[in-house]
């Protein structure tokens, strides 16, 4: 009986399994047990550019297997060869083939040993030219490392953005922006603005270096004038309006004619360095500053990416700067309006005044706060505290409305409080834009000598303090109405109701703002606890004194603060042999009542009339 033939023994099949070999849409090659090639296809002789008889008979890893750069692999370190030693299967993405012109191709390949009769007697190898995979694998590695990076610029930006807007205070601003890109863009950075309305010269505000801590700080400070003579200086020529500029290490050793020219071989000498990018703090209108940061060691220069970020983060905070100017002037403004409205003191017998005014840290709080002390027709002191709604220059403008007519009207009939401040609330509402208010309008009343006697009415102020001269304080909760412009507007029918108080010998009666007791960190009973505390402390100072040490204790932030303290004489005082203080309607404005700009920024104003 004859046994079952081999597919290999019958014709057909013979030239079948020829056609499938020949046809395999992937190279293929077979191997002896020594790695020689033994047979192989069209699609491999066309992978790797090599006729039949080039490859037949030649050992595979010897003539074919390589690195990327040509260069041979130890027969040891084949990975196909161990095929054949182990009898086990293996694959991979990693190889390269070397063509016959030279060049390498990448290949994806999987080996299986040639089994007959359960013996290895060699190998099968099958391959693809894994190029175009291999790029588009490298392509998305690119892209994905490039999102990677456009994330960290975007979150440093973004970080920088919250930074520019956390402050209106520039030199504390733009030491948190040197700190954010100090060691992240750059291994150092300087910033220098110019600000032609204070000084024609430069000024170097803030220094970063990702060394010792305030290492550069003697580079801080003025920086020679920008002059108009042309220049090839990077820093001159940022500020002109340039775009930003590289700048390497030998740089700065040109355009010596120009003043400003070693501001930059300042930097390189003393904080070293290859090349450096400098940026102008810009918007479109105007150039207030430079950046400039630097790179040191075998750090790359900035590439075009990074210079991009830096180019925004200079826009960003030129726009930051331009706000605060603009908030600065703004303040001036108002703070000036509202200082030149501030009463010079009256000198009535022997009543002692004392007030102050402490203007609001940021421009976004100047707002409506004022006081006011004078004589009426009928020889009455009054004085007045108040605080228009808002914070900003239309509340300065609509405070000098207010307290305008309030002085007209007090001064036009002999009538108690609460009528006056009827009146005023009718007028805001009739006659003028301005919003609410707040007010204690109060009469001193009493004969030469004493005693005296407060008549006030209250539209939703902050209750006036009387401090005794033992120490006891206590608050004038009573008098108390609506604010003003709310009652008339909305038909409520609403009274102030007069109050009526004496005043002790040698007490101080305390008038003041809501800034004085009220902040974003302290609620109101509690400031208003701590004044009382306070004040009750200072009963035996001078009346200035007592103003002076009152705001270096309680030390009030955010909100401008009024201040208006009177202080009772004893009794008798300015009667019979005593000579009284003359009746002066006003006196003498004092000269720290000036505008702001002639004054130590946030220093209290001190009536001393």
């Amino acid at each position: 009986m004859v046994g079952p033939l081999n597919a290999a023994d019958r014709p057909q099949e013979r030239d079948f399994l020829r056609a499938v070999f020949e046809s395999l849409g992937a190279g293929l090659f077979v191997t002896d047990t020594s790695g020689r090639v033994t047979a192989s296809n069209p699609w491999a002789r066309q992978l790797v550019g090599r006729r039949e008889d080039e490859i037949l008979g030649r050992d595979s890893h010897d003539l074919l297997h390589r690195q990327a750069d040509g260069r041979k692999i130890p027969r040891d370190q084949c990975r196909v060869m161990a095929v054949i030693d182990t009898g086990r299967p293996a694959e991979g993405s990693d190889g390269f083939y070397l063509r016959a012109d030279g060049t390498t191709v990448p290949i994806i390949w999987a080996a299986t040993p040639l089994m007959r009769q359960g013996r290895v007697e060699g190998a099968v190898i099958v391959f693809h030219d894994f190029s175009l995979h291999r790029e588009a694998a490298e392509q998305r590695a690119t892209h994905l490392a490039a999102l990677e990076e456009l994330t960290e610029r975007l979150t440093m930006v973004a970080e920088i953005s919250a930074v520019l807007s956390s402050t209106l205070d520039v030199p504390k601003m733009l030491h948190r922006l040197v700190r954010l890109l100090v060691p992240e863009l750059a291994d150092w950075a300087a910033v220098d603005l110019h600000d032609p309305d204070q000084s024609p010269d430069m000024r170097r505000i803030a220094v970063r270096t990702r060394d010792e801590e305030g290492r550069a700080d003697d580079l801080l400070g003025p920086l020679p004038a920008l002059l108009e003579t042309p220049s090839s200086s990077a820093l001159v020529r940022v500020m002109r309006g340039s775009k930003p500029l590289r700048l390497d290490a030998d740089d700065p050793s040109r355009g010596s004619e120009q003043p400003l020219a070693p501001a930059h071989r300042e930097l390189f000498d003393r904080l070293g360095g290859h090349s450096a990018v400098v940026v102008p703090l810009s918007t479109r209108r105007q150039v207030f500053g430079a950046l400039t940061v630097g790179r040191t060691g075998d750090r790359p220069s900035c590439t075009e990416a990074e210079l991009l970020v830096l180019a925004d983060i200079g826009r960003r905070a030129g726009l930051v700067l331009d706000n605060a100017r603009l908030f600065d002037r703004q303040r001036h403004v108002a703070e000036t309006m509202q200082r030149q409205l501030l009463t010079p003191l009256p000198q009535v017998d022997h009543l002692q005044m004392a007030a102050r005014y402490q203007p609001a840290q940021s421009a976004a709080e100047i707002g409506g706060d004022w006081y006011d002390a004078f004589l009426l027709a009928d020889g009455v002191t009054t004085m007045v505290i108040g605080d228009v709604v808002g914070h900003d220059l239309q509340a300065a403008a609509h405070m000098a409305e207010v307290r305008n007519m309030l002085r007209a009207l007090a001064w036009d009939r002999q009538e108690p409080p609460s009528l006056i401040m009827r009146r005023l609330d009718e007028a805001m509402t009739h006659t003028s834009d301005a919003p609410m208010a707040t007010a204690v309008f109060a009469r001193v009343e009493g004969p030469e000598g004493g005693p005296w006697e407060l008549h006030w009415v209250n539209a939703g102020h902050p209750p006036p303090l009387l401090v005794t001269p033992d120490g006891h304080a206590c608050f004038l909760e009573e008098g108390h109405g609506p604010l003003l412009g709310m009652n008339s507007a909305l038909h409520l029918g609403l009274d102030w109701p007069d109050a009526r108080r004496e005043l002790p010998a040698r007490s101080t009666l305390l008038l003041y703002t809501d800034g004085l007791v009220e902040s974003r960190h302290r609620s109101i009973d509690a400031g208003l606890a701590q004044l009382r505390r306070h004040a009750a402390a200072l009963a035996h100072r001078d009346v200035e004194d007592f103003c002076d040490e009152l705001l270096t204790r309680i030390d009030p932030s955010g909100d401008d603060v009024a201040l208006l303290a009177l202080r009772i004489p004893a009794w008798g005082e300015g009667r019979g042999g005593d000579t009284p203080q003359p009746r002066h309607a006003h006196s003498p404005a004092a000269a720290d009542r000036a505008a702001p700009g002639s004054q130590v920024e946030d220093t209290p104003v001190r009536d001393t009339s």
